[in-house]
């Protein structure tokens, strides 16, 4: 694995960050909060479109929560993470008949992906990791060589133009026609260059952890340049009246404004 020197250490604190907010997020997390059961499992299976006996692969599985909602479906499920203390979670949540395997793994390493099985997967996931990660273009090489013919990624993103790091929720007053009406916004000051920065995955959380803000231009165009076409899209934002998590959450009253944002890509034929 040849990184240079600052994607490296923005690597290795990225996963020291990880290591020690493990337990803390497994706690949270646990089967699936409201996050990750309302806005992200829905687009995965419904892109993944996963059947018994197919080969899946989960990049940066976390505490394994969806690696585990894809066996019980009947998939064999191959699943890592470069955090070891997240991987020994995510082993503790799963217990047999579920065929879920899982490894510590870097996905800056491209030969250690390879090693996982050239050509051994029918499809491949993501979910809410790749702007977790310093460098993503080792994986976008990896993939169509681990990937069968006409194989998918797919991946899930907080929406790079509505959810990243300069994204403030706001909340103001309108006098409508002759009636004050409470209007919920999204103000965001950059979107077009990458930048880094630290953050809260999970407010209260030990230690903050990076971000790697990038426009989906770049996310597609390494998929296109790895062999790729685009042929599934959603955004997702919670419905209506969904209750808020905080008074300012992404919850119904920001029902305009996705959150998430989910894409396929299969590689052609």
């Amino acid at each position: 694995m040849t990184l240079d020197n600052s994607t490296r250490l923005a690597n290795e604190e990225t996963r020291r960050a990880w290591d020690a907010n493990a337990s803390f997020w497994d706690a949270k997390m646990g089967e699936g909060n409201d996050f990750a059961s309302l806005l992200c499992w829905p687009a995965l299976r419904s892109l993944l479109d996963p059947q018994p006996g197919r080969r899946i692969l989960d990049i940066a599985c976390g505490n394994g929560l969806f690696a585990r909602r894809l066996a019980e479906l009947g998939a064999e499920v191959t699943a890592f993470d470069f955090s070891a203390e997240l991987v020994k979670l995510a082993q503790g949540r799963t217990s047999p008949p579920l065929h879920v395997t899982y490894h510590v793994l870097d996905t800056a390493d491209e030969s250690a992906l390879l090693a996982l099985g050239e050509r051994d997967f029918d499809s491949s996931f993501c979910n809410m990791a790749l702007f977790d990660m310093a460098d993503i273009e080792p994986l976008f090489r990896a993939l169509p060589k681990l990937l069968k013919p006409g194989g998918t990624f797919v991946f899930t993103l907080t929406h790079p133009a509505f959810n990243n790091a300069t994204a403030m929720h706001v909340v103001e007053e309108v006098d409508d026609e002759g009636e004050i009406k409470t209007v919920y916004s999204i103000k965001v000051s950059r979107y077009m260059t990458a930048s880094q920065s630290r953050g809260l995955a999970i407010r209260g959380q030990p230690e903050p952890q990076l971000y790697f803000d990038r426009p989906l231009q770049y996310y597609l165009n390494l998929g296109f340049q790895a062999g790729f076409v685009l042929d599934g899209f959603e955004e997702r934002s919670c419905p209506p009246g969904h209750p808020q998590g905080s008074p300012i959450g992404w919850g119904g009253k920001f029902s305009e404004i996705p959150p998430v944002l989910a894409a396929r890509m299969r590689l052609m034929d």
